[in-house]
């Protein structure tokens, strides 16, 4: 399921329990449009049971500060709060799965 966040809480509590896929982007970011397009048709098809963060760095600057986000997509595999794997740029869906 894909979650658009807003606020810290809602970050926080999206993240604090099992295993998710965090996606920092931005509206004006070719890139990031093309990591939300392998996203939404190679990642969400073979796991239909993640949730899938997404972050406008825009919107939630502090969030992004929060995490070190210097570079968009910026994607973060977390489990039960914690950052397992992070990945800058657009990256392979198999790497991207391997680390789930």
């Amino acid at each position: 399921m894909i979650k658009n966040i807003a606020t810290e809480a809602e970050f926080d509590a999206a993240t604090s329990s099992g295993v998710q896929l965090v996606d920092f982007w931005a509206v004006w970011c070719g890139p990031c449009k093309m990591m939300g397009a392998v996203i939404d048709a190679k990642i969400v098809p073979v796991r239909p049971d993640l949730d899938v963060i997404k972050v406008d760095v825009d919107s939630c600057p502090q969030l992004a500060a929060r995490f070190g986000v210097q570079s968009i997509p910026t994607l973060l595999v977390m489990q039960d709060g914690a950052v397992k794997e992070k990945f800058i740029g657009v990256t392979p869906p198999e790497t991207i799965l391997a680390a789930l």
